[in-house]
């Protein structure tokens, strides 16, 4: 008697083309995935290039570019000197931040980076008079003019004018464009007749932030 060894099956073509099939299902699976991802990646990094660019042209709705009169808001009862304030002025979605510095001086202005639209904060110790600070790419301005003195900002940051009344209260009445004296632009928001519009000449350098002390708004 002889034992014979086990041979194996025939291969069924059926489950040869069936499995065929599933290899070619899963590769064209993993290669749109790939592309989907890749295009995903393609359209993120698209939009952030264009979103800077769009900030830094101008394209992009600026801190103060509105030549209407914005609101007088009340930001604060007092600011004592060395500290800071946030806030929103002149609308919702415009952040702003208001430095009293070690010798009385009050300044307002836009807390959005000229450069990609990052957060700007305050720092009081940096310096003999503090400075503000953009930490996405290492962006600096000066506290008392707003103008650029680090980092890779195009311009120096729009101003928020702001009033000091009598009993110490604190209001925004104002902004002025980047490069623009607080003067220039009051005036063009609330027009050359304004009493404070005349008021406000030599309060501030051409650049420079600033408060005007008046007994009224």
């Amino acid at each position: 008697m002889s034992v014979t060894d086990p041979q194996p099956p025939a291969p069924d073509a059926r489950t040869d083309a069936a499995q065929e099939a599933l290899h070619d299902r899963i590769a064209a699976d993993s290669l749109t995935t790939r592309r989907d991802y890749l295009r995903i990646v393609a359209t993120v990094s698209g939009g952030l290039a264009v979103g800077g660019i769009g900030v830094a042209s101008g394209i992009l709705h600026r801190h103060g570019d509105s030549d209407g009169s914005p609101e007088i808001m009340k930001i604060a009862d007092r600011i004592e000197p060395g500290e800071s304030l946030a806030f929103r002025y002149p609308g919702d979605e415009d952040r702003a931040i208001a430095v009293r510095m070690d010798d009385g001086t009050l300044a307002g202005y836009s807390a959005v980076c000229t450069h990609l639209a990052c957060a700007v904060l305050w720092r009081k110790e940096r310096g003999s008079e503090g400075e503000l600070y953009c930490p996405c790419h290492e962006g600096i301005f000066d506290a008392r003019t707003g103008e650029v003195t680090a980092g890779p900002p195009p311009r120096g940051l729009p101003k928020v004018i702001l009033i000091e009344q009598a009993d110490g209260s604190v209001w925004a009445v104002g902004t002025a464009r980047s490069g623009e004296s607080l003067q220039e632009g009051y005036c063009r928001q609330r027009g050359q007749g304004s009493p404070l519009c005349a008021r406000l000449e030599g309060t501030a350098t051409e650049t420079g932030g600033g408060t005007e002390r008046s007994e009224r708004t």
